[in-house]
């Protein structure tokens, strides 16, 4: 998935997913908190790939934490006959998400963030930051 969209979230808390990650995601898919203050959407498969994983790290106290950090949160979503997901409650005060959000792709699944909040996160990311990064985790 990749791309960036910008959209918004209704009165009640719906909000149309990209028309061009709709069809990577597939029909089902799941929405859990992710990290940066963001939302993260997992089409059937990562999300399964992710459980796998998850699912070996045992029951340490870092372990549990996570565990309950991705499954407490998460929520199958569906999307309506306009191609809406509706956000629960508690993820949209989570997000910080309103009104205006944006939606990125991010390889293996998507992210939903309060538009704001990824306009200044965006903002501090240059290619300095990014070679740094790069040669740090040896791409």
């Amino acid at each position: 998935m990749k791309g960036e969209y910008k959209h918004s979230i209704d009165a009640k808390g719906r909000l149309a997913m990209p028309a061009k990650l709709r069809e990577e995601l597939g029909e089902h898919f799941t929405v859990t908190k992710g990290l940066d203050g963001c939302l993260s959407v997992y089409p059937e498969a990562e999300w399964k790939r992710l459980e796998d994983k998850i699912r070996t790290l045992g029951n340490g106290e870092k372990a549990r934490r996570v565990k309950r950090y991705y499954f407490a949160n998460a929520f199958d979503a569906q999307l309506d006959a306009q191609g809406r997901i509706l956000i629960p409650a508690n993820l949209r005060t989570f997000a910080e998400l309103q009104k205006d959000v944006t939606v990125i792709g991010q390889l293996d699944h998507a992210e939903i963030w309060n538009s704001d909040k990824w306009r200044a996160y965006n903002d501090e990311i240059d290619a300095e930051v990014v070679a740094a990064d790069v040669e740090d985790i040896d791409f």
